[in-house]
C-alpha cells in the first residue's frame, strides 16, 4: 500500500514510499511525446497559410489600392525643390515658381495603383516612352500609365507601368537643374525621382 508522509512547517512535502525509480522514469518518458506533439501543433502554421506571408506581418505595406476614376488636383514638388510642369508644347521640366499655371496637374487613377497625370493648362499627359524619355503626350496611351507609390520618406515616385530597362523600373525624375532625367538612369532610391503631391487649395 502507498503511503504519503506530510511534514509540518511552512511548506508541505510529499514523499512517495511505494513508487520505485524505474516506474517514475517510465512515467516521465511516456509523458514527453505527448507534450512535444502538442507544442509542435501549437506553433505550426495553419494549412493553406503561406509561410512567407506570415513573415511579413507587421511590415509597412507600400502598395495602395486607388479607386478607379479618383481625380486629384496637385502640384508635384520634387525633392530637388522644383515644381514639375508640362508646358503648352508638351515639354516637361521643373520650375521654382509655385504660381506657374503649367505646374497644376490632374492625377487620375486608371487602375489599381496606376495613374495618369495631366497638365490642366497644357492638356498634355506626363509620359515615359520605351527609350526612357520623359515627355508630354497629347493623347492618353500606354506611355502615360504610371505606377504611383509612396516611399518610406513619404514622397511619391512615378514609374512607367509599361516599360522597363533591364528588368528595372524607369521613373519620372528632375535633375538638380530642373531638367527631366533619362528614365533609364533613374532608381527608386534616387531622391531626384521623389515628389511630394501638394493639394491645390
Amino acid at each position: 500500500m502507498c503511503k504519503w508522509k506530510v511534514t509540518k512547517g511552512a511548506s508541505a512535502w510529499f514523499r512517495l514510499s511505494c513508487l520505485s525509480l524505474p516506474l517514475l522514469l517510465l512515467f516521465l518518458c511516456s509523458a514527453l511525446p505527448v507534450a512535444c506533439h502538442d507544442t509542435h501543433r501549437a506553433i505550426r502554421a495553419p494549412r493553406g497559410t503561406n509561410s512567407s506571408s506570415s513573415a511579413v506581418v507587421g511590415r509597412h505595406v507600400r502598395s495602395y489600392n486607388h479607386l478607379t476614376g479618383d481625380v486629384r488636383r496637385r502640384k508635384l514638388f520634387s525633392y530637388q525643390k522644383f515644381f514639375l510642369r508640362i508646358d503648352k508644347n508638351g515639354k516637361v521640366n521643373g520650375t521654382k515658381s509655385k504660381d506657374d499655371p503649367y505646374s497644376t496637374l490632374e492625377i487620375k487613377s486608371v487602375d489599381v495603383g496606376i495613374v495618369a497625370i495631366k497638365g490642366i493648362q497644357s492638356n498634355y499627359y506626363l509620359a515615359i516612352n520605351k527609350k526612357g524619355v520623359v515627355y508630354g503626350a497629347r493623347d492618353f496611351g500606354i506611355d502615360c500609365k504610371l505606377i504611383e507609390r509612396i516611399e518610406e520618406n513619404r514622397y511619391n515616385t512615378y514609374a512607367s507601368a509599361e516599360w522597363m530597362n533591364k528588368k528595372k523600373h524607369m521613373f519620372v525624375g528632375l535633375s538638380a537643374n530642373g531638367r527631366p532625367m533619362r528614365a533609364k538612369k533613374t532608381r527608386r532610391k534616387n531622391t531626384a525621382t521623389h515628389f511630394l503631391p501638394i493639394p491645390i487649395v
